[in-house]
């Protein structure tokens, strides 16, 4: 893959900036489940929430800007991403139980294919997927419009059904990038990219993806 030119002359703490943004979002996830536990509602779980996604937005940027955006580091970020949202879910069980119960089947449909697309990509890759898929973006803001609502101010309804079947097809398309690919690789944005990215991986010859 094309990775950015890096700039000189920067900051060695620019270069960490990126990892230490995935890290807080990391921790963000534990201390909310502290809070829901401790009843905190409204701003002390919005807040958290509106941090992560912004330094999930940011962290990428500033990685593909000074060149440090490796496999590892991306690896880590998805690692990040799935942990925090398992904490947010773990606040709402908490906090909203009888919201979560109302869709309890799009929520089995979802932990399901998660498990499956976690074991398929293990078994053909021996690596979790971490391709940053454009509907997996679109799935985190809805994502974090929708727990800040349920866990700030206890709005629920169609918002929660909306953003578990966006997460659905997200998760259906991941997995047939998975199916797709013939090896592991990171940072593949649509289905499209990845049919284009095999043709490339088959005949052993450079790629291009844009982002």
């Amino acid at each position: 893959m094309l990775q950015p030119k890096r700039r000189e002359r920067t900051s060695p703490a620019m270069h960490a900036l990126p990892f230490w943004l995935v890290t807080l979002r990391l921790l963000w996830g534990p201390a909310m489940v502290l809070l829901a536990l401790d009843h905190r509602r409204g701003l002390w779980l919005v807040i958290p929430i509106a941090a992560a996604l912004i330094s999930d937005i940011y962290d990428g940027r500033i990685a593909r800007n000074y060149g440090v955006a490796t496999a590892g580091l991306r690896r880590y970020d998805s690692a990040a991403d799935t942990i925090f949202y398992i904490c947010v879910a773990i606040s709402a069980w908490i906090l909203e139980r009888e919201a979560l119960i109302t869709v309890a089947k799009l929520l089995i449909a979802i932990a399901i294919l998660e498990a499956f697309r976690y074991t398929f990509d293990w078994v053909k890759f021996r690596h979790e997927a971490s391709y940053h898929m454009w509907s997996a973006k679109l799935w985190d803001l809805y994502l974090a419009a929708s727990a800040s609502a349920l866990l700030g101010w206890s709005i629920a309804g169609a918002l929660l059904r909306m953003v578990l079947i966006i997460g659905i097809i997200s998760d259906l398309e991941g997995i047939a990038i998975s199916v797709v690919l013939p090896r592991w690789t990171h940072d593949v944005p649509t289905i499209f990219h990845a049919v284009r990215l095999r043709n490339f991986l088959t005949r052993e010859q450079p790629v291009l993806i844009s982002k």
